[in-house]
């Protein structure tokens, strides 16, 4: 398996530089981290003071790196979890936070192997899923990042302002799609047919 440090550089790879969609709920944005995420954490980077788009704006990869590592790995404690999974689940807790364990959660409910989808990782959902993936190696994998691409459907599908990152203009994946798909076997891709369908309907 890749290390943190490499899966790391990839989440940051992804998420690219500094934007401000005034869609997306994270609101300014550099390298996946938030100003919310930078005000939480007490990031002045500037020492003016206030915490704003302007400390956002001066966050370095290295800063970024270390503040995933530490709030979005170490935090909630992904290393308990089977390698395999480290890297999808790691990369869903960047962009959606406990709603990465939410998924895991309810995907292991559904493979037999219950457990609370309450967010945490813990002692039981972390045998939980060491179970899982020993009954279903093959496929437990793909199974979270299949969970991941319908949660990101399903949010788009109840938030329209949201949709434009499920679905380009030209009808095609959005980054949301594409960036689950990436933890995915080929095989499970969705063609753009199928992608045509899933969001056919929405305005």
């Amino acid at each position: 398996m890749v290390g943190i440090d490499e899966i790391t550089e990839e989440i940051i790879r992804r998420e690219g530089g500094y934007v401000n969609d005034p869609d997306d709920p994270g609101g300014a944005t550099k390298f996946g981290v938030t100003l919310g995420t930078m005000k939480r954490l007490g990031l002045d980077l500037n020492a003016d003071g206030r915490i704003n788009s302007r400390d956002v704006r001066a966050l370095t990869r290295a800063q970024a790196a270390e503040i995933f590592k530490t709030q979005y790995f170490e935090a909630p404690k992904i290393g308990m979890l089977p390698e395999a999974l480290q890297p999808s689940v790691y990369d869903m807790y960047v962009n959606a936070g406990s709603h990465a364990v939410k998924i895991l959660q309810r995907l292991l409910g559904e493979f037999g192997f219950e457990t609370l989808a309450d967010g945490v990782i813990g002692p039981h959902t972390a045998r939980m899923a060491a179970l899982a993936y020993e009954a279903a190696t093959e496929y437990l994998v793909d199974a979270y990042g299949i969970a991941r691409r319908n949660y990101y459907y399903n949010l788009a599908e109840a938030r329209p302002a949201l949709r434009k990152f499920a679905r380009r203009k030209d009808g095609s994946k959005g980054g949301w799609i594409t960036r689950a798909e990436e933890f995915i076997s080929p095989k499970y891709h969705l063609s753009e047919a199928e992608h045509a369908a899933r969001v056919r309907g929405w305005a």
